[in-house]
């Protein structure tokens, strides 16, 4: 087996090829591996990522309220890739499944036996006018990439009243709670600050509801209340006017436009799938790799799998997610190395720390019928210091340690 946890050169084809080496491509390799070593089997592994560095996103919504630092959410991809997996570094621009190979940015192809396809998907700055060229300022603020969710704490905190809005685009979005969660954090420092009583917050989520499961959405419908933040629902972002600090959304519910003034505004960019999954024939309708909610297995391509954010599975695209699926796919590909069915199955399951606040925070957990499916012998959908401290100090520390290396 390759044992290499740095950039190599490696030959023209693996066992099993994984694009992607984020949450999801890395925790499925170490699964993997895992389940080769259990059955002593030998098989190459190989992840292609372009990526110099690996980063934990969910920590970004506490680094955007200047809980944590952003350096804290990144650590170089070499230290991440598991033992026993190879890195490519390099990217896919073509997927030729019929023939179970890949061509690459480089302009070399690469085969494989079995694909799991997880890059990710697309933040879509370019899809709302005004937006890219206005992060970090004119009070234009960004919490879903590295490079922008230093504009948010510093817009937080140098806020001085007026109107602070916080949008929520159409769904598919990583984490459906992360667009309200910073702005119950904002609500928050305002308080600490002294400004509260001189500002106004708006949320704006083009979503019919503030949450899809109704047992998690009656708490927050109760924190929004408590913090006298005005609700929005149906109303989409579509342009941001820097100059006049204006942004004008489109009001689903009579299909107008409402033009609004902000002083702040915090903005969750438009996701879609990544252009060369897209445009494969991986994709279905709506642009995501087409797999069985349940296998993960392509629903035409049975060496093809797919999990985490690029998959079409129809649920929150989470890393809790990710964490869940990858031990389904890293099982049917062991079953189907080994000519046995499968036999692994996902329910859906998938969570979001809700943050309402310094030291609160709601952990709903859930499946595919929005079902709770929750971890702890008590009420998650309570307000909890402790789970607030889960998120903060030991949820990190199980990523990096834990679920990065297949141990949960």
């Amino acid at each position: 087996m390759v044992r290499s946890r740095g950039k190599t050169n490696p030959g023209d084809g693996y066992d099993v090829v994984i694009v992607g080496g984020g949450s999801a491509g890395v925790t499925v390799a170490a699964h993997i591996v895992k389940q080769l070593r259990k059955q002593r089997l030998n098989r190459s592994v190989l992840i292609i990522d372009p990526s110099e560095d690996h980063f934990y996103q969910p920590l970004w919504t506490l680094v955007g309220a200047g809980v944590r630092t952003r350096q804290s959410s990144r650590k170089p991809q070499r230290e991440v890739i598991p033992e026993g997996v190879t890195w490519l570094q390099d990217s896919v621009t073509h997927f030729c499944p019929q023939l179970n190979h890949l061509e690459l940015g480089s302009g070399r192809k690469m085969a494989y036996d079995y694909l799991i396809v997880c890059p990710g998907l697309k933040v879509d700055w370019d899809a709302i006018p005004g937006l890219r060229e206005s992060i970090g300022r004119d009070g234009v603020c960004s919490n879903y990439s590295y490079q922008t969710v230093q504009s948010t704490w510093d817009a937080i905190r140098t806020f001085q009243g007026g109107t602070a809005i916080f949008t929520q685009p159409r769904a598919p979005i990583k984490c459906g709670g992360a667009p309200q969660k910073i702005a119950y954090l904002a609500d928050s420092a305002f308080r600490q600050r002294g400004v509260r009583d001189r500002s106004r917050i708006v949320f704006c989520s083009a979503e019919p509801v503030l949450f899809s499961v109704p047992r998690y959405a009656a708490t927050l419908t109760r924190v929004v209340q408590r913090k006298g933040i005005e609700a929005r629902f149906k109303h989409n972002l579509i342009e941001l006017q820097p100059r006049t600090r204006q942004a004008v959304f489109h009001r689903l519910e009579d299909d107008t436009e409402v033009v609004m003034r902000y002083d702040m505004i915090h903005v969750t960019p438009p996701q879609c799938a990544l252009d060369f999954i897209r445009n494969s024939s991986l994709a279905n309708s709506s642009g995501w790799v087409d797999v069985d909610k349940h296998t993960l297995q392509h629903v035409t391509f049975p060496n093809v799998f797919s999990l985490g954010d690029a998959s079409s599975l129809p649920t929150s695209k989470t890393g809790a997610a990710a964490r869940k699926q990858a031990p389904v796919v890293a099982k049917n590909i062991l079953s189907l190395i080994q000519g046995k069915p499968m036999r692994a199955s996902y329910n859906g399951y998938t969570s979001c720390p809700l943050v309402t606040g310094f030291g609160r925070l709601v952990l709903a957990e859930f499946d595919y019928d929005l079902e709770p499916q929750e971890t702890f012998p008590f009420d998650q959908s309570v307000e909890r210091r402790s789970m607030y401290l889960l998120k903060k100090h030991l949820l990190p520390q199980f990523y990096w340690r834990a679920m990065l290396r297949g141990r949960l």
